[in-house]
């Protein structure tokens, strides 16, 4: 028969002594488990092994840490410093012998801070900073500052407030603010470092530097003009660039023809210099001759470019000249007596003196 299937007084079925006793199977293993640990207290010594296996157990877990990628950890034996721990699986010494602290060494804090300051020149400027920082040595930064956030923000408002100071409110709030920031992270890395506080400052910045509402109007305008000029500037840079090779192209090529003009005064100079020189000798040499054939070479390159001559001595000179004028490579000879052009004999063509 099933456990099911009804049957005198409902005895097959498993849950309804369940019903009827009023108890659960949760009740039940609850129960069980209370009366086992109740004989395990009756025993002789079972307290003091249950607290001895205890503390083994927790000794056991207590000699080793893992300190993560982003951490150091620093180790203190009996509340001194003892070593620091790189990342990665180590063991210790247990507890209350060796503790162990970790620090995100790698992560970057930030402290921010709006202030007002003095110039140099003794005009309010309101600046927002911002410094970043990190841990570079955790056993300073542990032990030698009781706020580490609270003493970066002091020694990072003094070190902004000291070159503030002595700076103009033009400079401050020109291009060469850049400047600034970094002479104060330099600055603020000296504090540091003096405090000794295991703390480098990664990053200082500016934002939102301004002058007093009263004035800003008056600062805007000067800020247009310093761009303005800047813009003026930068054009005239720009026309310079593009003007001043081209002057000095048209300066080379002046000063080379102006040489190369020099050079050919020079040579020709010589060479007048030097024909008259020849000349001179043949003067010396033939007075008549060379003054007749100066007078002769003279009286042609007058005549060569005349289309007439125009003889006044009742054609008592008669003078050889081309019949035609310009473009002819040969040109032919004629004899011209008393204004009138004849002919010359082919003989006669290349004679260039007077014939008596």
């Amino acid at each position: 028969m099933a456990w099911n299937e009804p049957g005198k007084n409902g005895q097959n079925d498993p849950w309804s002594r369940k019903r009827q006793s009023g108890k659960s199977p949760l009740d039940d293993l609850l129960g069980n488990l209370k009366s086992l640990l109740g004989k395990l207290g009756h025993g002789p010594g079972s307290i003091l092994t249950g607290v001895l296996v205890l503390l083994a157990v927790a000794l056991v877990l207590s000699c080793y840490t893992i300190i993560g990628a982003r951490q150091t950890g620093v180790v203190l034996r009996f509340g001194e410093y003892s070593r620091t721990l790189a990342p990665g699986f180590h063991l210790k010494l247990p507890q209350p012998i060796e503790s162990v602290t970790k620090v995100e060494a790698t992560r970057i804090r930030s402290v921010t801070d709006k202030v007002a300051m003095l110039t140099k020149d003794e005009n309010i400027i309101t600046i927002d900073f911002t410094v970043q920082y990190q841990v570079d040595d955790s056993r300073k930064y542990l032990f030698s500052l009781n706020d580490p956030d609270g003493t970066i923000g002091a020694a990072a408002e003094a070190a902004v407030r000291s070159v503030i100071g002595g700076s103009d409110m033009d400079q401050i709030l020109s291009a060469a603010g850049a400047s600034l920031v970094s002479e104060a992270q330099v600055t603020l890395q000296k504090t540091l470092d003096g405090y000794d506080s295991g703390l480098r400052v990664t990053e200082v910045s500016f934002q939102n530097v301004s002058p007093p509402n009263e004035v800003k109007d008056a600062f805007d305008d000067v800020n247009n003009a310093r761009e303005d000029k800047q813009s003026i500037e930068n054009g005239a840079l720009a026309y310079a660039s593009k003007v001043v090779p081209v002057a000095r192209g048209d300066a080379a090529r002046i000063a080379a023809e102006a040489a190369g003009y020099k050079a050919e005064r020079i040579a020709r100079a010589q060479g007048d210099t030097a024909r008259f020189n020849l000349l001179l000798t043949q003067y010396k040499a033939a007075p008549e001759v060379t003054r007749k054939r100066l007078w002769l070479e003279t009286m042609e390159k007058v005549m060569a470019d005349n289309p007439k001559v125009i003889d006044g001595s009742d054609g008592r000179n008669i003078i050889n000249l081309p019949s035609q004028q310009g473009g002819a490579t040969a040109p032919e000879t004629g004899t011209v007596t008393a204004g009138a052009i004849t002919p010359a004999p082919a003989s006669t063509a290349a004679d260039k003196g007077t014939q008596p």
